[in-house]
Order: structure tokens, then C-alpha cells, then sequence
């Protein structure tokens, strides 16, 4: 770029920053993802280093963040409230080590200790206390003026109106991060779409959106959590000369803070917290984007000082985005086990989560018209942990002329036949049944997965090649395939063949639950099959069963009843099974069990870390098979909580609730003198 447009290029981009600045920080309506603004700023940042000359005192590098609207009265931070710089990988957070160490002239051997905490995906706010009671709550602003949000936090239940103990400052400032909870941020939002309100776009917009309430009986219905990270003014008292010490103070006065925290001594402690917290994520109960480091030691800080707009003691490690904007380069649609037709984007290839994602689902056509999508429009996708990537919002203005709308097929993309649409139903499916290539496909690709008859070895793949070879049609053409067959196709060799044969030889023998899910009725997912098997013990029983005792079914309501009763009324699904049982397909059956009579019936278990031996499905599995109801969180209601590593705060929970904890090795005792059957 030369030097002559360069100051045109600063400038536009100084200004475009602003725009998402203001739209960020002052009318809680971000406009793109949270990574293309640091991209952006990181650019920026770039050019102005490289020229000096041309940094403006307004340039979005030189402050905070933007000016609050006038609905609130305003006030000002008697210290600054600062943002962070990020770092984005290992080698970026060991050069910020290195220049920590090298500005306060420490050797390599000497080490410096840091805090290590998660960076809450929330708004960052201001408490002032004085005398223990809280007199003030102030939103960051841009980080020097911000607005009163009083009558707001006074309604959070995780801020104290009062400070517990003593021994705390006559003026102590409390700084943290309003968030919400992500369960509570899907009810609410399923809550709006059934009265018609408009939906939250994520967590962090719903807090932002629920503390800048007028009336504060609006924000006192939503589901808001505080949690501390630092303190601000402090008169009239002291505190630690350590970080964590203090947070660990101010949660002996009553005040939140993350159970996540740490100590790191060096770069390798470091990563290894990163790796920590980043399997942990997606197990969290709140949305965290990222982790941050901040020397301990207080005197150090001092010593460190600051920047314009950040502390030099403290930079956050940013994860990977799981949001990022791209372009929907066409949609189509795909048909599923069932019939459903659902609309995919074709993406521009886009790296988000951790991955290059470049499909999306869209769900339904409703959803296509919630979201008001067009192909070519610009489009927020978003991916997080394992889950499917989705578009989450399109960007109005920047949608170009040439953008057209979506039209919603009338048949079958696949087969041709008829789609319907049952009256109350969402979803849209073909009827051709298994006539239609794509439905037989999915389900014989059900029939084979792991939670059914689990043939390992008969892949999505496989099962494509040999549906479109007409090899297999049906379930049971599955066990009449023949080594000289299998032998013929490619990438499958000797040792291949016999080891496929010998899986599909083997489960044969299998459970009655597994066996009914494998079937793939609609709705009868997992748990559903294992209450039927549980209940009627035979599936002829369950064959011949009315709705209304298919009603009396733990989880299985009048809908499902229904899917179930017609299901097994129709002749070829009947001959479906007849022709498994003809090709040995067994299970052994028995008398039902009554719920109350297993030995874990009514009992509440909480899964949490990571299981090295079994995954937690399966886990999941055995105690249910055992009456256990299988939890998301730890309450006042749980009865044991199995913790594998890197057990978070549901363990620290069941610790502070005296809730029995077993390690992984322990509850694998527990099950074997159960008489589960483990598979290790």
C-alpha cells in the first residue's frame, strides 16, 4: 500500500471501527462477530505502528470503547475501567511472558506468578460499596463514563445488598461481569417465541439487553448472575497484596467469583490451563470466550503499569471464534431418516470453532424466514464445541443487489414424490417413504450407529457404496452380505471383510432397547426405547400395546404414543422385523421391571470431567438402566456426582453441597457389583 492512500485507508478504517464500537458498547446491537472486530482492530494497530505520524487521539486504538446514550445518568469511574489486549495462540502468550520478565529484568530462571481465570462472555460493570452496603452499580462505559444501572444489579441474587462478615474498606469497588446463564437464555428465548417477542441473538446480548432495563421488574425476571474479577477504589481498609487472595476475600464477603481460578508459575502452566478450560467450555453453564492472565503479585503490577487502554500486567487469551461472517453461496436441501427436508448453506468456506466450516443447517423454511435469509446474503455462522454449525443472523446492509430469496421444493429432491406438511408440525417431509433412496440411506445408517446395533465398521461410506451398488436395500440384506461381494469393492481387503463380517455376525446378539431404537421411529430416541423395553420386557408386547398403555410410559407422551402405535400397525414395518429375527437377530427378553424396584430408582447423578474409560453417553446409559435420572447440574436434589478429569464447578458445587462424589475407577466398581455389563 503506498504512503499517499495510506492515511485515507487509517482513517476509513478508524471509522468503521467506531461504527462497531458504538453498536457494541452503546446500543447492545453488535453488528459482526466478536473475532472479524479484532481482526480489524489488529489491522489498525498494524498500520499505526508502521506510521506513528498518522495516530489520531480519536483512533479507536487510543481509548476504551464508546460513549453511553443519554436514557441512563451517567457517571464517572474514579479509575478507569480498561480493557485487555488479546493474545490468540501459545506463541503470542510466550512472547507476552517474555516481555513481562524482560520490563521488570528477571532472568529465564526466574519465574513470576499469574492468575488465571475465565473471560466471561458478559457486560463488565462497577459495585460501590460503602460501609458494606452496595450505594452504586455502573456499566463500563467507555471504561471512564458510565451509566447508573442501580436499580438493575439490586436484582441480581448473586449481588449482595449487604457485604457478609467484617474487615472489609469503608469504600471498596468491586469490578466483574453480568452474564447469563445459557440454560436460562434458551428458556427465555423459548418463552418469547411462543408470545411472539423477538428472540435474543446470544447470552451476552440478552444480559446487555437485561440490565439496561427502566423498569428493574423487567431485569428481575431474567436470569442474570454476577461474577467477580478485580476490585477498584479501596479506602479506608486493605486488602491483599495478591490477586487471588483478594477475589478469595471478597467471596468470604459474599461476593461471586469464577471456581475455575488458578495459579500458573510458567509458560508450560499456562498452556496447560488453556487446554484445561477449552475441553471444559462447552460443559459450562455460561459462555466464556476466551481465559485471562494477570500477574498476581499487586506491587508487580504497579511496577508494570499501563498502556493507554490496557494494563501491561494482564492480556487475555482469546479462543478460536465461534462466530464468524461469511456468504451463503446457495441452499439446498437434504432429506433425513424420516422424510424431513431440511435447508442447508453452502457457505463460503469460513474458519469458526476450531474448523473450516462450510455448511450450515437452517432447520426449516419457518427458520429461513425468521432469519429473512436471501442466497448471497452475509451471514453470522455460528459452531461451538461439537455442535452443528448454524446462521444465527443475517447482515441487512450488507446484502447485494443480486441476492434472491429462497423457494421451498414441492417434491423430493431425491425421489421426486410428494413433500407434505402435517398441520402443527414445523417440518416438512417427503412421502415417498422408503421408496426414496435418501430416507432407506439414513436409516440403514441409524440401524448400523453405535446407540443401535452398533456394527462398527459399517460406516456412512460403506453404506453409501453399497446402497448405490444395490447391494443392500433393506435391514436384513445387511446380514446376507457375502466375503466374495465385500471383496469386490474397493479399499476393502481380506482382513477388512473378515472383521466386518465377524461385527455383523456378533451383534446379532443384542438388547431389546437397542434393538427398538434401532428401528428408527420417529421421536423414540434412546431413553424412550430403554423405557419400553423396561416396561413391557417382550416386543411383542410393545408391538400390540394400545396408545393409551404406550401412554403410561415413562417419557412417552400422547405424540410418541401415536408414532409408536402407527408404526407397528403397518404391514411392512412388521415384515421389516420378521425378516431381522429370520437373519438371527436376537435379544434376550423377560419380565418387566417395575421403576421402583431398581436399585437406583428416584436417584439423582450428575456426570462431570472427563471419563477415560467409557464415554459419558455410555455412562449416562448404565445408570439409567438402573432407574437413575441423569442431571445437568448439581442441586440440593442430587444424590452422588461421578467426576472424571478436569471436573469443573459442578464438582466444586457438589463439594460446597456434601453431594457423594465417586472417581471414575470408583464407579466402575460401583456398576460391576451392579451387575452392569461393561464393555472396557
Amino acid at each position: 500500500m503506498s504512503k499517499a492512500i495510506l492515511p485515507l485507508e487509517i482513517q476509513q478504517l478508524s471509522d468503521q471501527l467506531d461504527l462497531h464500537n458504538y453498536r457494541y458498547h452503546v446500543l447492545d446491537e453488535p453488528s459482526i462477530p466478536d473475532a472479524h472486530y479484532d481482526k480489524l482492530f489488529k489491522q489498525l494497530q498494524a498500520w499505526e505502528q508502521a506510521n506513528p505520524e498518522l495516530v489520531s487521539p480519536q483512533s479507536p486504538t487510543q481509548r476504551v470503547g464508546a460513549k453511553p446514550i443519554n436514557g441512563f445518568s451517567q457517571i464517572t469511574h474514579e479509575m478507569p475501567m480498561l480493557s485487555l489486549d488479546n493474545v490468540f495462540n501459545g506463541e503470542e502468550l510466550t512472547d507476552y511472558s517474555q516481555r513481562i520478565k524482560e520490563r521488570l529484568g528477571l532472568s529465564d530462571e526466574q519465574s513470576i506468578e499469574y492468575a488465571c481465570e475465565p473471560k466471561l462472555d458478559g457486560i463488565a460493570v462497577s459495585l460501590l460499596y460503602e460501609n458494606g452496603l452496595l450505594i452504586r452499580g455502573a456499566t463500563r462505559g467507555d471504561g471512564t463514563t458510565g451509566e447508573d444501572i442501580t436499580h438493575n444489579v439490586r436484582t441480581i441474587a448473586s449481588i449482595p445488598l449487604k457485604l457478609r462478615g467484617s474487615g472489609y474498606p469503608d469504600k471498596l469497588e468491586v469490578r466483574g461481569e453480568i452474564y447469563m446463564l445459557k440454560a436460562g437464555f434458551v428458556a427465555m428465548n423459548e418463552q418469547a417465541a411462543k408470545i411472539g417477542d423477538k428472540l435474543f441473538v446470544n447470552p451476552r446480548n440478552a444480559a446487555a439487553g437485561s440490565i439496561r432495563q427502566l423498569d428493574p421488574k423487567i431485569t428481575a425476571r431474567r436470569p442474570l448472575e454476577m461474577c467477580c474479577y478485580s476490585v477498584g477504589v479501596v479506602e479506608g481498609g486493605e486488602i491483599p497484596d495478591e490477586h487471588i487472595a483478594t477475589l478469595e476475600l471478597l467471596q468470604s464477603w459474599g461476593l461471586k467469583i469464577n471456581p475455575h481460578l488458578s495459579k500458573a508459575q510458567n509458560i508450560g502452566d499456562k498452556i496447560s490451563y488453556i487446554d484445561t478450560m477449552q475441553k471444559l467450555r462447552d460443559q459450562l453453564p455460561y459462555e466464556i470466550d476466551g481465559l485471562v492472565f494477570k500477574v498476581n503479585n499487586y506491587h508487580l503490577q504497579q511496577r508494570l503499569g499501563f498502556i493507554s487502554r490496557a494494563p501491561r500486567w494482564a492480556i487475555a487469551y482469546k479462543f478460536p471464534a465461534q462466530e464468524a461472517l461469511t456468504e451463503v453461496e446457495n441452499v439446498e436441501f437434504q432429506v433425513g431418516r424420516t422424510g424431513a427436508i431440511t435447508p442447508v448453506a453452502r457457505l463460503k468456506p469460513v474458519f469458526v470453532g476450531g474448523v473450516t466450516v462450510s455448511n450450515a443447517t437452517l432447520h426449516n423454511m419457518d427458520e429461513i424466514q425468521r432469519l429473512g435469509l436471501q442466497v448471497k446474503d452475509t451471514v453470522v455462522v455460528h459452531r461451538a464445541g461439537d455442535v452443528i454449525p448454524k446462521v444465527v443472523r443475517v447482515i441487512l446492509e450488507q446484502r447485494p443487489a443480486d441476492a434472491y430469496a429462497v423457494e421451498f421444493p414441492t417434491q423430493c429432491p431425491v425421489c421426486q414424490a410428494e413433500i407434505v406438511r402435517i398441520a402443527g408440525e414445523v417440518v416438512s417431509r417427503c412421502s415417498g417413504g422408503l421408496a426414496c433412496a435418501a430416507q432407506r440411506k439414513e436409516a440403514l445408517v441409524h440401524y448400523v450407529s453405535k446407540k443401535a446395533l452398533d456394527i462398527d465398521g459399517l460406516g456412512e461410506k460403506l453404506i453409501d457404496t453399497l446402497v448405490s451398488k444395490e447391494m443392500v436395500a433393506k435391514f436384513d440384506d445387511i446380514y446376507h452380505l457375502s466375503k466374495s461381494n465385500l471383496m469386490r469393492l474397493e479399499r476393502m481387503g481380506d482382513k477388512s471383510v473378515d472383521k466386518l463380517l465377524q461385527t455383523i455376525e456378533r451383534t446379532k446378539q443384542t438388547s431389546l432397547a437397542r434393538f427398538i431404537y434401532a428401528l428408527g421411529i420417529r421421536e423414540v430416541g434412546e431413553a424412550t426405547a430403554r423405557n419400553l423395553a423396561r416396561e413391557f420386557g417382550y416386543l411383542d408386547r410393545v408391538m400390540t400395546a394400545s396408545v393409551e398403555r404406550l401412554e403410561q410410559v415413562s417419557d412417552v407422551g400422547p405424540i410418541v404414543a401415536k408414532h409408536l402405535a402407527s408404526f407397528f400397525s403397518q404391514a411392512q414395518n412388521l415384515a421389516v422385523i420378521d425378516s431381522l429375527r429370520t437373519a438371527g437377530v436376537n435379544w434376550p427378553e423377560a419380565e418387566p421391571i417395575a421403576e421402583a424396584e431398581l436399585s437406583l430408582a428416584n436417584k439423582v447423578y450428575v456426570l462431570t470431567g472427563t471419563l477415560e474409560q467409557m464415554g459419558r453417553a455410555e455412562a449416562k446409559a448404565h445408570l439409567q438402566e438402573l432407574g437413575a435420572k441423569v442431571a445437568g447440574s448439581v442441586s440440593k436434589k442430587t444424590d452422588c456426582v461421578v467426576a472424571g478429569t478436569a471436573a469443573g464447578s459442578k464438582l466444586t458445587k457438589a463439594q460446597d453441597l456434601g453431594v457423594e462424589i465417586l472417581t471414575e475407577v470408583e464407579f466402575i466398581a460401583f456398576l460391576k457389583a451392579h451387575n452392569v455389563v461393561l464393555d472396557l
